[in-house]
């Protein structure tokens, strides 16, 4: 897996069970920095700096052949890219 820190929290938090984690895109990622050494945190964001920049003519299609199975970013109000913003932001903040 080219994107392992990426993927441990969009499956490991944005997935069907969610809701024991959080309602919010903001309380899943709370749960899952919370878990996180600060290295993982900043593992996690340079994984979604580089699926960007890796899928930047195709971000969408990527993404839904990479975690599609597991999430739909459009479910939550979000564009693939917003949403990959939203998720470094979040972790940056904490």
């Amino acid at each position: 897996m080219n994107y392992e820190n990426l993927y441990q929290l969009i499956c490991g938090r944005f997935h069907e069970d969610f809701d024991l984690f959080g309602n919010t895109i903001e309380e899943l990622v709370l749960s899952f920095t919370r878990e996180c050494t600060p290295e993982e945190i900043n593992a996690t964001v340079t994984d979604i700096d580089r699926f960007k920049g890796d899928h930047a003519g195709n971000l969408d299609t990527a993404f839904e052949e990479q975690f599609g199975r597991q999430f739909d970013p459009t479910l939550w109000g979000h564009t693939t890219e917003s949403f990959l913003d939203e998720l470094k932001r979040l972790l940056l903040s904490e």
